[in-house]
C-alpha cells in the first residue's frame, strides 16, 4: 500500500474534523463546568470539615482528638456521681405507707384521728410513727426499723403502715424497671 492509495482517506479526515470539532468542543466544556462543580463542592465540604483558625484538617483532627479526651474525662467522672447518687439514694425514703384508726374504739373518743406511718429506705429501714388522738390528750410514738423489724413491739396498724410502704417500694421498683 502507498502513500498514494491512502490520500483519499486522509483527505476526508479533515471534513470530518470540521464536523465533530464543535461537538468535541461543547462536550469538552460540559466535562470542564462538571469538574469545576465538583471542585467547588470539595472545597465547601472540606471547609465544612476544617473546624479550627487555619482551615487545615490536621488542626480539625487535633480539636476533635482533645474534646474526645474531654468527654471521656466528663463521662468517667460522671459515671462516679451517678454510682454515689445511686448510694444516696438506697438510704433515701422510698416507700411511705400510712393507715389511720380508731384507738379507743367503743369509748366514744378519738374516732378515725390515730394513725401510723411507716417511712422506709430500699432495704426496708426507717421508722414507723403512729399517734394516738383523744379529746384530751395525742400521743406520738416513733419506732426503729432495721429490715422491716423493729426492736420495739409493733401493733397491728404498724404493721400494716410498714406493708403497705413495702408494696409503695416494689411497686415502684417495677414502674421504674430497677
Amino acid at each position: 500500500m502507498s502513500f498514494a492509495s491512502l490520500h483519499p482517506v486522509f483527505s476526508t479526515i479533515p471534513s470530518y474534523l470540521t464536523i465533530a470539532a464543535p461537538y468535541a468542543a461543547v462536550g469538552a466544556l460540559l466535562f470542564s463546568i462538571i469538574a469545576l462543580c465538583m471542585l467547588v463542592s470539595l472545597r465547601r465540604r472540606l471547609t465544612r470539615l476544617a473546624l479550627g483558625r487555619n482551615g487545615s484538617i490536621e488542626e480539625t483532627i487535633s480539636i476533635l482528638t482533645r474534646d474526645t479526651k474531654e468527654l471521656q474525662q466528663f463521662r468517667v467522672e460522671l459515671e462516679k456521681y451517678l454510682k454515689l447518687a445511686e448510694v444516696r439514694l438506697r438510704g433515701s425514703i422510698q416507700g411511705v405507707g400510712m393507715v389511720r384508726f380508731n384507738p379507743f374504739a367503743g369509748k366514744s373518743g378519738g374516732g378515725n384521728q390515730s394513725f401510723s406511718v411507716a417511712f422506709l429506705d430500699e432495704l426496708h429501714s426507717g421508722v414507723v410513727l403512729s399517734t394516738h388522738y383523744a379529746r384530751d390528750h395525742v400521743g406520738v410514738y416513733a419506732k426503729p426499723l432495721d429490715k422491716g423489724m423493729s426492736t420495739f413491739e409493733l401493733t397491728d396498724e404498724e404493721r400494716g403502715a410498714i406493708q403497705k410502704a413495702k408494696h409503695h417500694i416494689a411497686e415502684h421498683r417495677t414502674r421504674t424497671g430497677a
